[in-house]
């Protein structure tokens, strides 16, 4: 039996399902469905892709929102830089920014909030921290001041103190690095930057 060229296409690519489910909707075997995907040269989805597809079957979880106005823009602008500036990049898989400055991790939420609408309560946190701050202090003016759920934040790395140098003095609540996992986001923000 052949399978029609249309029909795995619209299963695959525009329904989202696997081969394994194209296999059971039209009854035959995963090996006949790659068969056919192959000889009708359909492109298959590379394994990060599919992984992708299966964490998020109802398609992108943020959507790109233009700015509005001029104080949009600003913000547009002052998000790009922060993550051009502050962001990891390296992380292929995630958007993160860290930071000491609440004030400043809280611009770059706002920026992820209006031009991606993503939700607070989706994005996590990691927090670094020297070994003689109290860390509950710290999580409680973290809670505070972004207005977020403790569990929200994973556990404090902490780095033993060596001295009294400056950092440590400016640093005393440690640095916070807002997190939100998503590969597609993370890739739409490199290809923004000016590079």
């Amino acid at each position: 039996m052949m399978l029609e060229k249309d029909k795995i296409f619209e299963l695959y690519h525009k329904k989202g399902k696997s081969m394994q489910e194209i296999a059971d909707t039209l009854g035959c075997s995963l090996h006949k469905v790659a068969y056919w995907m192959e000889k009708h040269e359909i492109k298959r989805r590379s394994r990060s892709d599919a992984t992708y597809l299966k964490r998020n079957p109802d398609g992108d979880p943020f959507k790109f929102n233009s700015p509005k106005n001029l104080e949009e823009a600003k913000l547009f602008g002052l998000g790009l830089g922060l993550y051009w500036g502050e962001g990891t990049k390296a992380n292929k898989n995630s958007v993160r920014l860290g930071n000491t400055d609440p004030e400043l991790i809280k611009r770059f939420m706002d920026f992820l909030i209006i031009f991606f609408a993503i939700k607070k309560d989706d994005m996590y946190f990691g927090l670094q921290i020297f070994s003689d701050i109290n860390p509950n202090a710290v999580l409680d003016f973290w809670v505070k001041r972004l207005k977020i759920k403790r569990s929200q934040i994973n556990n404090p790395v902490i780095t033993k103190s060596r001295s009294l140098g400056t950092y440590k003095k400016k640093s005393e609540y440690g640095v916070l690095t807002v997190m939100y996992h998503n590969k597609k986001l993370r890739d739409l923000l490199v290809s923004l930057l000016p590079m």
